[in-house]
């Protein structure tokens, strides 16, 4: 499947762009397969997209398009923020006009505010032709209220601008009518005026306020670095700590995308990406293969997961009743809970348990059994159930186990769509484990996940 060719730019001076990644055709989107696998996760959740200005004028656009009506095809809400960096600093060399800052980051005076409404136009338009011809809905609208930045550290900064207020009712119902908003870095005050905003500040602010599960900065470079090692998965309390430690040995043009990936997830986005959508298929490998080919900056969800102690003993016995109810957990009586409470972990928010997992290892076939998964109702479709299994999974790995085995009467679907788990059968089991399922009759079904 191709494109057709955009049609002609607006004629401008071209300026140099950073070399193109190496071993590019060496990179693939991920197959369908393992797409598939994501869909429920990630069905209706709201990404928000940062586009480089230099990215919107490179050949790779246009896959870069396409991967975006994957994401559409699958119930995925895109906002798209574009900046405008590449095309400004063009138009100043062309018109020989000298420009206070190309990047939103510094003042700006009334000839770079001028040029700067001129190539967000330029730039919205080509994004929208490109959205138009994959065949999605897109607009473009005044939903981002902007605000003088005013004077920062003595220095006026004139037609800079922050943003003051978000019309969240009309970007959720345009999100709700299939409809892409194309956002530029380019918004009016309550009196009308233009004011010029850094696109990947906006991006954070979007992502916070729209409750998106991902902010994905697109660029033309390779993601975070420190000393030419690239930093893939990054905590993002050992990014803020770069940050005012030692910014500088962040890649220049990526510091202000790696500080509002800190804002942005500070205010409750999950994951920040930052990526070089020049490489074919960027965007999908990204978001749907476990190793990613960016860089991923993600908040702590395990932070409200510990190990139990003795004093949790009857919160967890009274948490796994609901379940031994509903026959969806077998009876361990509370001496037992006592007698293994080393081997329970919980998840505690405000002080009281919502959750309980019991790990059972058998150390001779380096396996460990995952039981006794059960949320409080109030917490269930939250996450937390799927926070548990990956905490015990990577406990597991951590212990030098090889597989991770489940047995469920009601929660299979769970186990394989949401935790990524395969069915499996009898003999997957330590021999143990197998004898104690044939004798309790509970006709349980086995899943396993292989670390």
């Amino acid at each position: 499947m191709c494109l057709a060719s955009f049609q002609k730019k607006a004629t401008v001076k071209s300026i140099p762009m950073s070399a193109d990644p190496p071993n590019e055709s060496n990179i693939k989107p991920t197959d369908l397969r393992g797409i598939l696998k994501y869909v429920p996760m990630f069905r209706d959740h709201v990404f928000v997209l940062a586009v480089d200005g230099s990215l919107v004028a490179h050949e790779n656009f246009q896959n870069v398009l396409l991967d975006i009506a994957v994401l559409r095809s699958l119930n995925i809400k895109v906002v798209l923020v574009h900046g405008i960096g590449h095309q400004l600093q063009a138009l100043a060399e062309q018109k020989q006009i000298d420009i206070t800052d190309a990047h939103g980051e510094l003042k700006t005076d009334s000839a770079t505010l001028e040029l700067a409404t001129e190539a967000a136009a330029m730039v919205c338009l080509q994004v929208m032709q490109g959205l138009t011809r994959n065949g999605l809905r897109c607009t473009t609208c005044n939903g981002v209220r902007s605000k003088e930045v005013g004077v920062v550290k003595g220095v006026d900064q004139m037609s800079s601008g922050a943003v003051d207020k978000l019309d969240e009712v009309l970007f959720n119902k345009l999100l709700d009518a299939n409809t892409i908003p194309v956002i530029t870095p380019i918004a009016f005050n309550r009196e009308g005026t233009s004011l010029r905003i850094n696109s990947d500040l906006l991006a954070a602010e979007l992502a916070s306020k729209l409750s998106a599960s991902k902010l994905i900065f697109l660029t033309t470079q390779a993601g975070l670095r420190i000393d030419d090692q690239p930093l893939t998965n990054l905590p993002v309390a050992e990014l803020e700590a770069i940050l005012q430690t030692a910014p500088e040995k962040l890649p220049e043009r990526l510091r202000s995308k790696a500080q509002h990936a800190v804002k942005a997830i500070l205010a409750g986005t999950p994951r920040a990406h930052i990526l070089d959508g020049r490489l074919f298929g960027a965007l999908l490998n990204e978001i749907f293969d476990k190793v990613g080919i960016g860089t991923m900056v993600y908040s702590n969800d395990y932070q409200s997961i510990r190990r139990a102690t003795l004093a949790d003993a009857h919160a967890i016995y009274n948490i796994t009743q609901n379940g031994v109810r509903s026959e969806s957990l077998r009876e361990r009586p509370l001496e037992s809970v006592e007698a293994n409470i080393a081997d329970y972990l919980v998840y505690e928010i405000d002080g009281s348990l919502v959750a309980c997992v019991h790990l059972q290892s058998y150390e001779a076939e380096k396996m460990i059994e995952v039981g006794s998964v059960y949320v409080q109702p109030f917490y269930q479709n939250k996450g937390v159930g799927r926070k548990m299994v990956e905490f015990a999974c990577a406990e597991a790995k951590e212990r030098g186990c090889r597989r991770v085995i489940a047995m469920t009467t009601q929660a299979s679907k769970f186990f394989s769509k949401v935790c990524g788990f395969s069915e499996g059968n009898m003999e997957d089991l330590p021999e143990k484990r197998r004898q104690e399922s044939l004798q309790n009759g509970r006709n349980s079904k086995v899943l396993y996940l292989d670390l």
